[in-house]
């Protein structure tokens, strides 16, 4: 393969905005890694987007399950020696639907919910630096929530005051924590990392009755994901808008 094609690995992309976020990349031309904790799914998925002439294969990554980031590190090296786009997008809500209060919020859901959405992105993300490093123009985007942001989220009168889900939100709070301290770090580097709002989406997770289309919210994922060596680094956005923290 040219060393001048992009590849991006995706996270959680078999299905929902992931998916999305892979066929949008992937009809600009950059080879696509559909990140799967369930291979027969991933492969499902990645068919189908070679079926619009895409170049997508599936991986197999459980995001709790530790050693498939090795794995997956070890084939991206042997068939590409490089990573030019990791978009951290798998993640969890487990108390949301649940109709958990902060003060009952079992400490269960709390610790698999930051599992998935923060330890797991962290790990994962450790393991793929070194083929990031190896990129001309490296690319890491976290996919966080407005959740996350304690200035949005605090003011009594914001859209979601309302919206109280505390192990969703303290982890997508820590993700940003993440995104602004590993773009401090890789200051002076070809690696940018930005953190991202995908809006509220018609997925599993954001229900039937969300204003956005599945495009939409990929919209945000994939203008960071190719941003040039003059686009941003530490921000937290939506659209085009920066979000405050």
């Amino acid at each position: 393969m040219s060393g001048q094609t992009k590849v991006a690995l995706i996270t959680g992309a078999n299905k929902g905005i992931g998916l999305e976020t892979a066929r949008q990349l992937g009809k600009l031309g950059v080879t696509i890694l559909l990140g799967a904790r369930d291979l027969a799914k991933g492969e499902q998925a990645a068919e189908v987007l070679r079926g619009i002439g895409v170049d997508a294969r599936a991986l197999k990554l459980d995001m709790l399950h530790r050693p498939d980031y090795a794995a997956v590190a070890t084939s991206i090296a042997k068939d590409f020696a490089k990573l030019d786009v990791l978009i951290n997008n798998a993640a969890i809500n487990l108390d949301g639907g649940a109709g958990h209060e902060t003060s009952t919020v079992p400490a269960k859901a709390l610790r698999d919910t930051f599992d998935t959405n923060f330890f797991a992105v962290v790990e994962l993300t450790h393991a793929l630096l070194p083929l990031l490093r190896k990129s001309a123009a490296g690319r890491i985007v976290n996919v966080s929530s407005s959740q996350g942001s304690l200035t949005l989220l605090a003011p009594i009168g914001s859209p979601i005051y309302a919206t109280k889900t505390f192990a969703y939100d303290a982890s997508k709070t820590a993700l940003n924590s993440f995104t602004l301290h590993l773009a401090h770090e890789l200051q002076g580097t070809r690696i940018k990392v930005n953190a991202i709002h995908p809006g509220w989406v018609r997925t599993d997770m954001g229900g039937p009755n969300a204003p956005l289309a599945l495009a939409e919210g990929a919209e945000t994922s994939v203008r960071l994901a190719t941003i040039g060596e003059d686009g941003p680094t530490g921000g937290y956005f939506y659209m085009d808008e920066a979000l405050p923290w």
